[in-house]
């Protein structure tokens, strides 16, 4: 296996390592900011559960979710509110922020507010958004989109380590499979990994319907148990989730996030499933 080793900034202390011999990360929050409120009451149930566990947490949450299916889904309170919220939940809880940027006009703004800066999917081959986002000095935490190949990834990292880039997550979170579908292929997670870079697998996206119910996106949340098993058998560095206190009644992506109230029970077993294979 290929040693790995990067380090994310944190609001207090010595920042948080991931990688080889280094504790699980999590990076996990709604899909969308619905309010300060929700917001509140994720990051600090998970900063809690995660300390308990010895599992490195990050809070995430989308200011714009910028590709929904419909014009008329909530797309999030935009970049100044948005980073303004993730600026608080940074401060309170103590705990790293993520969020998605879309455009290169964003990226000045996100850098002085966000630990990570994460490129959707659907942008991965976007050069002009890659090296911004790279030469902030910021971890950058690019998805794999779902018509990539993970070999072809490669070409992402080197976009961003040819502008100096040097702290680089990479995502898997499925690939189209037919229509409205996605099919994780697990040689993805030690091919992406073999890159140098620390491989983070998206245990709620993964199940996502695209599209699947019309004006849309669906899901299969009841799988995200046994694909992130697998993951984590696999040799992966940390799991991206969607976790929201009540997923049927979320603004985004619900149908493919996982319940708030079932997020330690899951991360227990994980847990167990690394101690066996590492």
């Amino acid at each position: 296996m290929t040693d790995i080793k990067l380090a994310i900034d944190t609001p207090s202390g010595p920042p948080l390592l991931v990688g080889t011999g280094q504790p699980l990360l999590l990076i996990g929050g709604p899909c969308a900011l619905e309010s300060e409120e929700l917001a509140r009451t994720v990051a600090g149930a998970m900063q809690e559960i995660c300390d308990r566990l010895g599992i490195h947490y990050v809070f995430k949450a989308s200011f714009d979710k910028a590709n929904r299916t419909s014009l008329d889904s909530y797309r999030g309170p935009g970049l100044v509110e948005g980073l303004a919220t993730l600026a608080k939940i940074r401060r309170e809880f103590r705990v790293p922020v993520i969020s998605d940027i879309h455009d290169v006009t964003q990226v000045e703004a996100a850098a002085e507010v966000l630990d990570i800066i994460q490129i959707p999917a659907f942008l991965c081959r976007q050069t002009d958004l890659l090296t911004a986002a790279a030469k902030t000095g910021k971890v950058v935490n690019v998805k794999k989109g779902q018509f990539v190949s993970p070999w072809d990834m490669q070409n992402a990292v080197n976009k961003m380590r040819g502008v100096g880039g040097k702290k680089i997550m990479l995502v898997e979170r499925g690939a189209c499979f037919g229509y409205n579908n996605l099919v994780v292929d697990m040689r993805s997670l030690p091919v992406m990994r073999s890159f140098g870079c620390p491989v983070i697998f998206d245990a709620t996206h993964s199940v996502q319907l695209p599209g699947g119910a019309g004006g849309t996106s669906s899901g299969q949340r009841e799988f995200i148990s046994t694909l992130s098993k697998a993951a984590i058998a696999a040799g992966i560095d940390g799991l991206f989730m969607e976790i929201h206190p009540n997923p049927d009644q979320a603004l985004c992506d619900g149908p493919n996030s996982i319940p708030l109230d079932k997020v330690e029970e899951l991360l227990v077993q994980l847990i167990r499933v690394r101690n066996a294979v590492c």
